[in-house]
C-alpha cells in the first residue's frame, strides 16, 4: 500500500491539512477534540511524519548529521549511542554514513548528510581535509570527535592522547619493560597525539622509542608484529587502539609467542571488545558515551544560538589494567 501522506490523515480527520500540520507540530491553538481527531486518524493510517519534508516545511531541522570514520570500529558504536542520547533528549533525530577511513570518501558523505538540511553535523574520527569542515561550518554547526581543529566555527571532543599513551608506557616500565615498540594509527585520527606521548615518555624514562606505522585495524595490528618480529620481538606493544591489539596479539600467538608471558600489549579505548574475557584487554580508556553526548550538546547549543565561542572538550583517560600485561619474562623468574 502506498505511504499515506499528510492529505490522508486529514481527509479522515475531517480537518483541514493545515490544521493537521498543526496538531503534529504540537502547537496550542487547537482544540482538544480536534487534536484527539487528528491523532486518532494518524494512528489507524499508521501515519508518520518525513522528518526532511517537515524540516524543509519549517525551515526548522530537527536533524543531526553523523559521519562515521570506521564502521568496523566499536569505539564509534558507543561514541553513537551517547551521541544519540543527546539529541534524542534535545529533540533530535540522528542520520548516519559512513566515510569508511577514506579523505574522498568522506567528503562525499559529508556532503550527502549536508544535503538533507541538518541543523548540525557530527564527523566522528575524520580524515578528511581541513578545508571540507571548515567550508560546512559556515552552513551548519559542525563538531569534530577525536579530531582537533582550531577554526571557531568548529566544536571538538577529543580524549589526552599523549597523556593516554603516556599512562601505558608508565605502566609498562613499573613492570620492568625497557623494550616498548609502538603500533601507531598512521594517518588515521589522534594519532600523532598518541604517538608524541609514547615517544615522550619513552625518553623521559631513557628509552629509545620503536614506533612502527599502522592503521585502526586488526590487519594492521598482524602486520606491524610481524615486522617487530626480527631481528627481536620487543617486551611490550602499545597498539593504537583495541582492534589493534587484538590483532597485534592473534599475530604473536601465530609466532609463538604467548601474551603476556612473553610479550604485554596494551590497547586504547576500552571498548566491549577489550573486557571480553577471552581477551582481558589492558587498554587506555576513552569516556565513549561522555564523548558523544558532549558533541550532541555542543551542536544542540550552537543550533539554538546559546553559544557562538568554540567547545572544546578534552578528556582525561585513564588505564584500565586486565590480563595482558605482566613483568617481563626474565624479572618474573620464568
Amino acid at each position: 500500500m502506498p505511504r499515506p501522506t499528510i492529505e490522508d490523515v486529514a481527509a479522515r480527520a475531517g480537518v483541514s491539512r493545515a490544521l493537521v500540520s498543526l496538531v503534529l507540530r504540537g502547537s496550542p491553538k487547537v482544540s482538544a477534540g480536534r487534536r484527539a481527531a487528528v491523532l486518532r486518524a494518524a494512528e489507524e493510517l499508521g501515519y508518520s511524519p518525513h522528518l526532511m519534508a517537515r524540516s524543509l516545511a519549517s525551515r526548522t531541522s530537527h536533524v543531526l548529521g553523523v559521519m562515521v570514520s570506521d564502521l568496523h570500529n566499536p569505539f564509534w558504536a558507543e561514541v553513537v549511542d551517547g551521541l544519540d542520547a543527546g539529541a534524542r533528549s534535545a529533540g533530535f533525530e540522528l542520520v548516519i554514513n559512513t566515510g569508511g577511513r577514506s579523505p574522498a570518501r568522506e567528503r562525499q558523505a559529508l556532503t550527502g548528510l549536508l544535503s538533507f538540511r541538518p541543523a548540525g553535523v557530527a564527523l566522528l574520527g575524520p580524515v578528511l581535509p581541513a578545508s571540507a569542515f571548515t567550508g560546512a561550518s559556515a552552513h551548519t554547526p559542525v563538531v569534530l570527535v577525536s579530531r582537533s581543529s582550531r577554526v571557531s566555527t568548529v566544536d571538538t571532543v577529543n580524549d589526552d592522547g599523549r597523556a593516554g599513551s603516556a599512562m601505558a608506557v608508565d605502566h609498562l616500565v613499573s613492570l620492568g619493560h625497557r623494550e616498548i615498540a609502538h603500533i601507531d594509527g598512521g594517518n588515521g585520527s589522534q594519532s600523532a597525539p598518541r604517538r608524541t606521548g609514547y615517544v615522550t615518555a619513552m625518553r623521559r624514562h631513557g628509552l629509545t622509542p620503536r614506533v612502527v606505522r599502522g592503521e585502526y585495524t586488526e590487519a594492521a595490528g598482524a602486520a606491524a608484529v610481524r615486522a617487530l618480529l626480527s631481528p627481536a620481538p620487543p617486551t611490550a606493544v602499545l597498539a593504537a587502539n583495541d582492534l589493534n591489539a587484538v590483532g597485534a596479539i592473534s599475530a604473536l600467538e601465530e609466532a609463538g609467542l604467548s601474551v603476556p608471558g612473553d610479550v604485554s600489549v596494551v590497547g586504547y579505548d576500552n571498548t566491549w571488545l577489550a573486557a571480553l574475557r577471552h581477551v582481558s584487554l589492558t587498554t587506555i580508556d576513552q569516556p565513549r558515551a561522555e564523548m558523544g553526548r558532549l558533541a550532541a550538546e555542543a551542536l544542540v547549543h550552537r543550533v539554538r544560538g546559546e553559544r557562538v565561542t568554540p567547545a572544546r572538550h578534552l578528556l582525561p583517560p585513564r588505564l584500565v589494567v586486565r590480563a595482558t600485561t605482566a613483568a617481563p619474562r626474565a624479572m618474573s623468574g620464568l
